[in-house]
C-alpha cells in the first residue's frame, strides 16, 4: 500500500485497490474490459464488432450446423432475451439464418450463411492474432499455463451451469 498526498494519489500507480489488490476476480473483470476494447479496435467495421457473444455465436453456428440458440446461450452464459436479440441483429446482418429444428418443431436450428462463414475465416486470424499480440509479454509458457487454468475453470462452470 502505498500512502495518498495531502490531495490524493498523483498517479495510478499510487492507487490503493484495497482487498482487490488480491482478488483474482478484479484482475479478470479489469482485463477482459481491456482485451474487449482492443479486441473491437482490431474488429472496427465488422458485423462482430462491439458487444459480447458474436464471435462465440459465429464460430459456434459455423462449426455446428443446426445448433439451438438456447445451447450457445449455455456456452456464452447469456440469458434467452439477449440470446434472442444477438441472433436477431446477426441475421439481420446475413450472417446466419434460422430454421426450424428437423426433431422438434418447436425449437430453433441456426446454420451458417456464405457472408457469415466468410466473416468467421477472417475474424478466426484476427482473434487469433490480436489475443497473441495483447499477451505478447507473456512467455509461451505462461501463455500455456494461464491458458489451461482458465481453461479447466470455464469448463467447471459450464458443467455447473
Amino acid at each position: 500500500m502505498t500512502t495518498p498526498t495531502k490531495n490524493g494519489p498523483t498517479s495510478v500507480k499510487d492507487i490503493d485497490i484495497d482487498v482487490l489488490e488480491d482478488t483474482l476476480s478484479f484482475y479478470i473483470r479489469s482485463i477482459n474490459i481491456a482485451v474487449s476494447r482492443d479486441l473491437d479496435e482490431k474488429l472496427e467495421g465488422l458485423d462482430v464488432a462491439q458487444g459480447t457473444g458474436k464471435i462465440t455465436t459465429l464460430f459456434l453456428v459455423d462449426g455446428n450446423p443446426g445448433i439451438r440458440p438456447s445451447t450457445i446461450a449455455q456456452v456464452i452464459f447469456k440469458d434467452r432475451s439477449a440470446m434472442g436479440r444477438l441472433v436477431d441483429q446477426m441475421e439481420g446482418h446475413g450472417l446466419l439464418r434460422r430454421q426450424i429444428a428437423p426433431e422438434d418443431s418447436r425449437a430453433q436450428a441456426l446454420y451458417i450463411t456464405d457472408k457469415g462463414a466468410q466473416l468467421a475465416e477472417h475474424v478466426r486470424r484476427l482473434v487469433t492474432l490480436q489475443s497473441r499480440e495483447f499477451f505478447s509479454e507473456m512467455t509461451d509458457e505462461e501463455h500455456d499455463l494461464v491458458l489451461d487454468i482458465l481453461r479447466r475453470t470455464y469448463r467447471r462452470i459450464l458443467e455447473r451451469s
